[in-house]
C-alpha cells in the first residue's frame, strides 16, 4: 500500500500515528510523510528558526520513511485557515501524483485551526481514499475511537525515539516516554491487548485485494 500521512505541523504525525507509521514500514509499505509548516514563528527565541525542518527529518528517518519521501512546506503556523484553497490544492497535487491507499490526517473534532483546516480539507481532497483521523488528545475535548492499529514494543519505543528528536519540543508534558507508552497502553486495553493507537474511521475504501481490517 502506499500511505500518506499529513501533518499540520512538524511532529504532529509522530505523535499521531509514529507506531503506526513504524508497522507499516516493517510490513513493507511506502510511506509519505507531508508537514505543512515547520512553525518558524513559534520556535523558542535561543534556537534557530528552521530546528524543526532538521529535527522532523531525524524523526521521520527514525520511523523507517525514506528521506524523498518527506516534505515540508511553507504554511505559516496558525494562518491555515486564510490558506484554506491553496493547502487545498496541494493536497489535489499529491492525490493525484502519490495515489494513496490510506491517508492520515487530524481527527475532525481536533480544536486548532490549522489543524482543522487539514482534516477538512484532506476530507475533500482524497474522496477515493481511505482516511483515519489521528489522535492529539491536548486538542480535543471529544474523540471517537472507531478503528485502532495494534502496535507492537519495538514499533511503540521507536515513536518515542522519533520524538526525543524534536528537542526543541522537549519541554511539552505529553513529549515524555511515560505519557507516549500509557497511551499506547489505554488504546491497546480498549481491545484487550498490550498496545495500540487509536484513529476515527473517517471514510474506508478497500481496493483490490487491500485489507479491510484496522485491528489485526
Amino acid at each position: 500500500m502506499h500511505i500518506l500521512v499529513l501533518a499540520p505541523h512538524t511532529d504532529d504525525g509522530e505523535f499521531g500515528c509514529g507506531g503506526t507509521i513504524a508497522r507499516f514500514v516493517d510490513e513493507g509499505h511506502e510511506v509519505h510523510y507531508v508537514a505543512f509548516s515547520a512553525a518558524e514563528n513559534a520556535v523558542p527565541p535561543d534556537r534557530p528558526p528552521d530546528i524543526l525542518r532538521t529535527e522532523v527529518m531525524e524523526a521521520t528517518a527514525i520511523l523507517g520513511i525514506r528521506r524523498d519521501h518527506v516534505q515540508v512546506l511553507k504554511f505559516e503556523v496558525r494562518t491555515f485557515p486564510t490558506f484554506r484553497q491553496e493547502i487545498l490544492q496541494v493536497m489535489v497535487d499529491l492525490a493525484a501524483n502519490l495515489q494513496p491507499d490510506m491517508v492520515f490526517v487530524p481527527n475532525s473534532a481536533d480544536t486548532h485551526q490549522d489543524h482543522q483546516t487539514i482534516s477538512s480539507e484532506g476530507f475533500r481532497a482524497f474522496k477515493k481514499t481511505s482516511i483515519m483521523g489521528y489522535e492529539l488528545p491536548w486538542n480535543n475535548l471529544t474523540f471517537t475511537t472507531t478503528g485502532f492499529i495494534v502496535l507492537d514494543d519495538e514499533q511503540v519505543e521507536k515513536k518515542i525515539q522519533a520524538l526525543r528528536c524534536y528537542r526543541s519540543q522537549s519541554d511539552r508534558p505529553y513529549a515524555t516516554a511515560e505519557f507516549v507508552r500509557s497511551l499506547a497502553s489505554v488504546r491497546g486495553t480498549q481491545i484487550g491487548l498490550k498496545y495500540a493507537e487509536a484513529f476515527e474511521v473517517i471514510r474506508t475504501i478497500r481496493k483490490g485485494t487491500q485489507s479491510a481490517r484496522f485491528v489485526d
